[in-house]
């Protein structure tokens, strides 16, 4: 569309407040990440080039390394976990079944609460002295475990935790279902189509688009891990639960910036090259 010379400057006006936002806020601090991930620098002194060096330690750093496959099995857990999850209730709380409102409303509960009050609660219910898993533990005559002071438990239990949040994915895949024209159905109905034949021959290639990014988000999440293991295990024990966003933290909280730098340049291609890959498998074509 032909657009007027008036009507460009018009639409130059209102872009530019969103255009310099973007540049103040993003593109410009990610510049400045990338370019500091090549030096050596503390804040106290002058920074110092060191080309591919940063880099080179962080694959040498036997933590960093375990924080990148932490992260990537967090984000493959979530995609094939917690999103299917989330398709099974919104298939099912979509027929509208008795109580269907309420039960919405439980599943997406979790997202309207805090952080810090949910790690806060998960942080009781795993103690080792008076949480309510021991004392399930110990009903059944076992000895109490800590859960997440145990090398080999506490990254599935900081995962586990992270299951609750599937409403948010539940929402957006029941509201494209809404959508669908019940014509559909009504035609399968009539050719004796259960209601298993028609979720998976109908529903689910219809809201391929909103399952596309439900798996995009929950690979975004997965990588992006941090409120909960920091509250929960703060990396440990013995870095078994450390993630790259906790590892950039404490980085910087080292004054070590530009091994951090390099840790979020990292973070930031394998954010790219995972959701790329996750869009070109599970969207297809229309």
């Amino acid at each position: 569309m032909y657009l007027r010379k008036e009507d460009r400057w018009k639409l130059l006006v209102f872009l530019l407040p969103a255009v310099v936002l973007f540049i103040a806020y993003f593109l410009y601090p990610l510049i400045y990440v990338i370019v500091m991930s090549f030096y050596k620098w503390d804040a106290f002194h002058p920074p110092e080039y060191r080309g591919f060096a940063n880099y080179a330690a962080l694959f040498k750093d036997l933590t960093f390394r375990r924080a990148l496959g932490n992260n990537l099995t967090w984000a493959g857990v979530d995609m094939v976990v917690k999103v299917p999850l989330a398709m099974m209730m919104a298939l099912i709380l979509s027929k509208k079944i008795r109580g269907w409102k309420f039960f919405r409303t439980v599943y997406f509960l979790p997202q309207v609460i805090s952080g810090i009050a949910m790690a806060a609660m998960w942080s009781a219910v795993y103690n080792l002295d008076y949480g309510l898993l021991n004392g399930v533990v110990k009903l059944f005559g076992g000895q109490p475990v800590n859960w997440l002071g145990n090398v080999k438990v506490a990254f599935i239990c900081v995962i586990a935790y992270g299951l609750l949040y599937i409403g948010y994915f539940m929402v957006i895949m029941m509201a494209e279902i809404t959508g669908i024209d019940t014509t559909y159905y009504e035609a399968a109905a009539i050719d004796g189509a259960t209601n298993l034949q028609t979720d998976i021959h109908i529903t689910i290639p219809m809201i391929r688009s909103s399952l596309a990014t439900c798996i995009t988000l929950a690979a975004v999440f997965g990588l992006r891990a941090f409120e909960q293991v920091y509250l929960l295990t703060e990396g440990g024990p013995a870095n078994r639960t450390m993630t790259m966003v906790l590892f950039i933290y404490k980085k910087m909280n080292a004054n070590v910036y530009g091994t951090a730098n390099a840790a979020a340049v990292l973070l930031i291609i394998m954010g790219i090259l995972v959701m790329s890959l996750v869009r070109k498998i599970v969207a297809g074509k229309d």
